[in-house]
């Protein structure tokens, strides 16, 4: 409404200056030209009559009959006393010449000139008084006047036809106005409902875009907005009962285990003890998943200590430290070439988060007897991370999804390995985060590899 009302006061100030500006410019150029004209004869009779020591009716006579005078102007010549010798005014100049040439008569004989410009009904009104000087003497006036009502009408016919023109850009800029308007706030009305209607949580409402203009644009981001959020929406809604029936499982098993303990009084000790050892064993997993989905939360809300230079190679060393024994336990051998001068930008559990989820799958998931490689290598600007396993591979079918949240390619022997699904989430968002990239591929000799790239923190030391 507002661009509208300025639309409107813009076309209004345009019509205002035509039918003000342009017309007074061009009564101004009229009188320019009258009153040159009208000095011009009043001067040319002044000259002739200043050849006479004094005016008589007989020698003005005779003056005016040699003069080429415009029969549109009307003339007067007085004497020095002001009594009329030479009149050829009538009634087409009306009572206000003679009013005129009575009230300035008297200054005109004292030697002033004088000059009048009107323009009245239609009709553009001249005058001029001027005195016949004759050796610094005043020996008459002349007084010459005119009505010109041809010119009055041109400029009357001029002013009706800016009218006319007016009256028709004002209505046809309501018309576009209105169009206008009406055009514009009907779409934002429809991208005001798609609001409502996505506010509402109706996530697969579209708004039909037409035109190439913003506003088909913003159509356009609308729609893709509403892809995001339902895509969002279903995420959250599978990662809502993917978390859920992760940790409804362990607890299942946990009351399981234990009711059956307490309602069997006659269970043998080695039992109890195994049924403990499973509870122990669900507890621990029900723990790693609690602190996983505690770390993806932390990622989504940026809740990340202040990053400051590690040493990827330390923190390489001491978790294969930890995990070696694990591998031991399993047959696995871990094998690893880590290069120094590695330092990025992050924080220790960031980086002891990453080895740790892909060393521990390596592991989790290998074959008997297998092995896993951990490089870590400095390549130009970058600090690149690379674990390979000996284990079975992913389908590659599956390889577009396993970053994501609780996916599972095996879920039976994820299940039975301890696995949540979170593990490579973590490594990806957390890599994300510190501007790095995540990579898998199946190798040919069998097995996964896991690369991950982050930007070298440069310092005066390395």
């Amino acid at each position: 409404m507002r661009i509208a009302l300025s639309y409107a006061l813009m076309i209004a100030v345009a019509l205002v200056l035509m039918n003000t500006y342009f017309l007074t410019a061009s009564r101004d150029i009229i009188f320019t030209s009258k009153h040159a004209l009208i000095r011009n004869q009043a001067a040319i009779m002044e000259t002739a009559l200043a050849d006479f020591d004094s005016l008589t009716i007989d020698d003005v006579s005779q003056v005016m009959a040699r003069l080429d005078v415009d029969e549109s102007m009307h003339v007067v010549i007085t004497d020095n006393d002001g009594i009329s010798l030479y009149d050829t005014t009538d009634s087409a100049g009306g009572s206000y010449h003679a009013d005129f040439f009575r009230r300035h008569a008297p200054r005109t004989l004292e030697g002033y000139d004088v000059f009048s410009l009107r323009f009245s009904e239609g009709v553009f009104y001249s005058s001029a008084l001027l005195p016949v000087v004759r050796y610094g003497a005043v020996i008459g006036a002349v007084y010459v006047y005119e009505g010109d009502a041809q010119q009055g009408a041109i400029l009357v016919g001029l002013q009706s036809t800016i009218k006319s023109i007016s009256i028709l850009v004002a209505a046809l800029s309501v018309f576009i106005v209105a169009l206008i308007l009406w055009t514009v706030m009907r779409r934002i009305s429809g991208i005001l409902r798609a609001i409502k209607s996505v506010r509402e949580g109706e996530y697969n409402y579209r708004i039909s875009v037409s035109g190439n203009d913003e506003l088909a644009l913003l159509g356009e981001e609308f729609n893709s907005l509403t892809d995001r959020l339902r895509d969002t929406d279903e995420i959250r809604r599978r990662f809502v009962a993917d978390a859920s029936h992760e940790l409804k499982t362990p607890l299942a098993s946990i009351r399981l285990l234990s009711d059956s303990i307490l309602n069997n009084d006659d269970m043998d000790p080695d039992t109890v003890r195994e049924f403990v050892t499973d509870i122990g064993n669900e507890s621990e997993r029900l723990a790693r998943t609690t602190e996983k989905l505690v770390t993806l939360t932390r990622l989504d809300n940026n809740m990340i200590p202040e990053r400051v230079s590690v040493d990827m190679r330390e923190v390489a060393t001491d978790t294969l430290h930890m995990l070696r024994p694990l591998a031991a336990s399993r047959g696995l051998s871990i094998e690893s070439s880590l290069d120094g001068g590695c330092s990025i930008l992050a924080t220790r559990d960031e980086v002891y988060m990453i080895i740790l989820n892909l060393v521990e799958n390596a592991i989790k998931y290998n074959v008997p007897s297998g092995s896993v490689s951990v490089k870590l290598a400095r390549e130009a600007e970058y600090a690149t991370l690379t674990v390979d396993d000996t284990g079975i591979g992913v389908p590659e079918s599956d390889m577009p999804h396993i970053f994501d949240r609780f996916y599972r390619v095996d879920k039976a022997r994820s299940r039975e390995a301890g696995g949540s699904g979170l593990g490579l989430s973590i490594v990806r968002d957390t890599a994300l985060g510190l501007g790095g990239a995540v990579s898998a591929e199946n190798r040919r000799e069998g097995g996964m590899r896991f690369r991950v790239r982050f930007p070298l923190y440069i310092t005066p030391e390395n």
